[in-house]
């Protein structure tokens, strides 16, 4: 009999747990695959003392029956793959290695992000100066361009040479005459230094075709070979339905759809191979980088597009509120190592993404941040006026974004720890009216609660 996915999906602006939710459902799964983004996703699991942290790889790895697949849709650095793979055989600090060999499927399909890509992205951020976007630098925004002007090369293209070789002189010949420069390399672990040599990176690709060959399939048939045999398959996004390229915070977003449309064409299933959905929603609010945050919880008089979010981290940047998300949520980004700008739980930003991707039900990470916040009061944004309307859902104008006043509903808080709870109903009663009341507002039932990173630390309701 034919199975159906179950997809896990962001619901904020990234890095509301997802990569936690993933690991404790596919420890029931026969594959998990990446279906969009690339290495600006991360995603940090803790098993026991091992912490690993994935960026293009999908982070069922860790479980060691479940294959793995990076789609069409999933932009690939090749330096960065590999390297990340290494980082799993030999995890940082001691961790347990975990086991690689022919787990690992990669999409013949999936187009290639490479150095120049990396380096056009610095280079057009600097160019923007107070406008830039606040990108990761990985070049997706770039080897996306490519791909729609049809310039890009994909993974299959790697063993069609003299075709690979000549389009990819073409390309980063075509590059430098655009942007008047000698492009130079990016940095990461293994990188070549000064600017990008031609001749190298010939080579360099030719022996990562061969190291990258075990992994190429046709992911289309691989998928549903899947699907009609049976397995149990987990679909994890990247990123978050706010950072979307059409129905996020446009320009401030990715390249890429975050949203379920995009597991639908970065794997090349249909819509009947999707079951459930799962919609992922941080106990408060965070984003990287630029763009409105009507409930930031910043320490200046300013409007929510307040002109230096590059300043988070800074001891002045978040009120006291910010400050205690901040340190006690370790809001540092996987794939950046930025500070992450936080605030109080926006519902009107998820229920806005549950219209999109449906979600069956939602999870609820991070609750144990929330204990002890300062002020002893919690508060819950629920609608948007403009004008003194109470908007009907999120405005697609950045204009009107701005002149939009919150509405907030206030909660008690709590001081109990939290962090050994088992059961919906061991949490303080002030804790359990907060998930009830994210569950009236928005409609959908919260069926997992984190309390903690362990993966042990997951409350089923």
């Amino acid at each position: 009999m034919a199975s159906k996915a179950l997809v896990v999906l962001g619901a904020q602006w990234g890095d509301e747990g997802k990569g936690k939710i993933v690991d404790v459902l596919c420890k029931d799964m026969d594959l998990v695959a990446r279906c969009q983004g690339g290495s600006n996703a991360g995603h940090t699991i803790k098993v026991g003392s091992s912490v690993y942290k994935f960026h293009l790889l999908p982070s069922g790895l860790v479980n060691s029956h479940t294959m793995c697949v990076i789609g069409n849709g999933v932009v690939v650095h090749l330096p960065s793959l590999f390297n990340e793979v290494d980082s799993m055989l030999s995890p940082a600090d001691g961790g347990t290695p975990l086991q690689v060999e022919g787990r690992i499927k990669v999409s013949d399909r999936a187009h290639i992000v490479f150095d120049y890509h990396q380096w056009e992205d610095g280079v057009r951020e600097a160019a923007l100066g107070k406008g830039a976007i606040g990108t990761t630098k990985r070049g997706i925004g770039p080897s996306l361009s490519s791909k729609a002007n049809r310039t890009g090369l994909r993974v299959g293209d790697l063993y069609n040479w003299d075709y690979f070789e000549a389009k990819m002189r073409a390309n980063l010949a075509s590059k430098e005459k655009r942007f008047a420069q000698k492009f130079c390399y990016p940095t990461y672990k293994g990188a070549p230094s000064g600017e990008i040599d031609l001749d190298l990176e010939v080579k360099r690709y030719k022996e990562f075709a061969e190291r990258l060959r075990p992994f190429v399939v046709d992911s289309v048939s691989y998928m549903h070979e899947a699907f009609s045999s049976g397995k149990k398959v987990l679909i994890e996004g990247a990123n978050a339905a706010m950072l979307d390229i059409d129905y996020g915070t446009y320009p401030f977003v990715t390249s890429s759809s975050c949203t379920i449309g995009g597991c639908l064409t970065g794997l090349g299933i249909n819509h009947t191979d999707i079951g459930e959905v799962v919609g992922v929603v941080k106990a408060y609010t965070t984003r990287v980088g630029e763009g409105p945050f009507l409930t930031e919880c910043v320490n200046v008089e300013s409007s929510p597009f307040y002109d230096k979010p590059a300043d988070a981290g800074k001891a002045e940047y978040h009120d006291k509120v910010g400050q205690h998300l901040e340190k006690v949520g370790h809001e540092i980004g996987t794939s950046t190592g930025r500070t992450r700008r936080c605030g109080w739980l926006d519902l009107v930003v998820v229920k806005y993404t549950a219209r999109i991707n449906g979600y069956s039900s939602l999870n609820l990470t991070k609750l144990d941040v929330l204990t002890s916040i300062p002020g002893g009061v919690l508060k819950v944004a629920v609608a948007y006026k403009h004008q003194g309307k109470v908007l009907s859902s999120f405005p697609s104008s950045l204009a009107q974004l701005a002149e939009c006043e919150v509405v907030y509903e206030e909660f008690p808080a709590w001081t109990e720890d939290i962090s050994g709870c088992k059961t919906f109903e061991s949490l303080p009663k002030s804790a359990r009216d907060y998930v009830n009341m994210i569950e009236k507002v928005t409609g959908t039932k919260v069926s997992w609660i984190g309390v903690g990173p362990e993966r042990e630390s997951t409350i089923t309701k």
